[in-house]
C-alpha cells in the first residue's frame, strides 16, 4: 500500500509541477480536450493507462 501512496504523490507533483510552470499552456490543453469527442478522450486515457501498466511492469519486473 506504501507504493500506492508514493504513486499517487508522485502523479500529483508532477500534475502540480506543470500547472505551475505552463499554466497559459494547461488552459489551451482543456479547451483542447473539451472539443474532443468522448470516444477519442476516452481512447487515450486507455492508451496512457496501458503504458502506465507497461512502464512499472518493465520497471518492477
Amino acid at each position: 500500500m506504501g507504493d500506492f501512496y508514493t504513486a499517487l504523490g508522485l502523479v500529483l507533483v508532477i500534475e502540480g509541477l506543470i500547472y505551475a510552470l505552463f499554466p497559459d499552456g494547461m488552459q489551451r490543453a482543456m479547451r483542447l480536450m473539451q472539443e474532443m469527442p468522448p470516444a477519442s478522450l476516452r481512447l487515450a486515457g486507455l492508451v496512457a493507462a496501458t503504458i502506465g501498466v507497461v512502464v512499472v511492469w518493465l520497471v518492477r519486473g
